[in-house]
């Protein structure tokens, strides 16, 4: 082989390690963008799930706060329904306990 060959098979050799160099670096560039634009989504997902957590946390405090209150009204006539209920039996239990006491 002639030195110009040799000199060709080397610039070719050379050419092509410098190919494979730059490819190998476009594809390490392409991986890290990838990645960050993997990232990235993931955070935005993780951001837009927490606040529709948030939104449904924030209802459903809402329906317990009013269902809460709810009850404590039902409670309330319950307990002065019975209250009256009480007090008009009130005489007549008086009543029935002087009899008893006096024997009338």
């Amino acid at each position: 082989m002639s030195l110009e060959g040799i000199k060709q098979v080397t610039e070719a050799e050379e050419l092509t390690q410098r190919r494979k160099a730059d490819a190998q670096a476009q594809a390490k560039q392409i991986v890290a963008d990838a990645k960050r634009a993997g990232e990235e989504a993931l955070a935005q997902a993780r951001a837009r799930a927490e606040a529709e957590v948030a939104g449904y946390l924030k209802e459903a405090e809402a329906r317990a706060s009013k269902q809460a209150e709810q009850t404590a009204e039902d409670t309330r006539r319950a307990r002065d329904s019975l209250r009256k209920a009480a007090e008009g039996r009130m005489a007549e239990a008086s009543a029935l306990i002087v009899r008893r006491v006096v024997k009338v």
